[in-house]
């Protein structure tokens, strides 16, 4: 089969066999997690600086009913601001030293939940171009198989060529998905650990204005 005339699906799949298929099934997977992470990440991020922004004049105004209130509200959504802010004002009557301890421990787990899946596309980035270039070789071997029984008539250079051309859309699909995969994580990582910061200035914020 020439590579140049493989216009439909169904070439595609029988050029890169079973492990395209595999790479087709691990895109779909990738592709729904980095729109699960995506959509989850704007909105427990966004809530969360909203309700710093919200709390900020009542935490400075010892407002601590109005914080517990609208922290309330947002605990049923998971957000994470109002789960540190929620730890750190009902134990205010704790030394500095505690307080600090409970925000880190609250802030690592909050930044925990929302690298949760991550490791599955850094997984994914670094495996799926092997999966690919698996592919690859097996479709090579199939060319010098073919190669090895073809007639000088056939043209055994032409078909070893063909074959090494198809047996290459494994080594693309692999690459389809890894690349995506990597950026997403790195994307991902950075905003979470930039967020983590964010949380640890409003719970510096609330540990030194209440404690002076």
């Amino acid at each position: 089969m020439d590579f140049s005339n493989m216009t439909n699906l169904r070439e595609l799949f029988a050029a890169g066999g079973p492990v395209l298929i595999v790479l087709l099934l691990l895109s779909v997977f990738s592709l729904s997690i980095i729109l699960e992470r995506f959509f989850n990440f704007r909105k427990s991020i966004g809530i969360s600086r909203k309700l710093i922004n919200y709390c900020r004049h009542p935490l400075h105004s010892d407002n601590y009913e109005k914080v517990k209130d609208a922290c309330t509200k947002e605990m049923t959504k998971n957000t994470p601001a109002a789960q540190v802010i929620m730890a750190l004002i009902t134990k205010l009557d704790r030394s500095n030293t505690e307080l600090k301890e409970i925000a880190a421990s609250t802030i690592d787990w909050e930044i925990t939940k929302l690298q949760r899946k991550l490791t599955v596309l850094g997984t994914l980035g670094s495996i799926t171009p092997f999966i690919g270039l698996f592919g690859t070789v097996i479709g090579v071997m199939h060319a010098f198989k073919d190669l090895a029984g073809a007639t000088a008539a056939a043209g055994g250079a032409s078909v070893v060529a063909a074959g090494i051309a198809e047996a290459l859309i494994n080594t693309a699909a692999g690459l389809f998905v890894a690349i995506p995969a990597v950026i997403a994580y790195n994307y991902f990582l950075s905003k979470t650990e930039y967020f983590g910061k964010e949380l640890e200035n409003m719970a510096d914020e609330i540990i030194f204005q209440r404690r002076g």
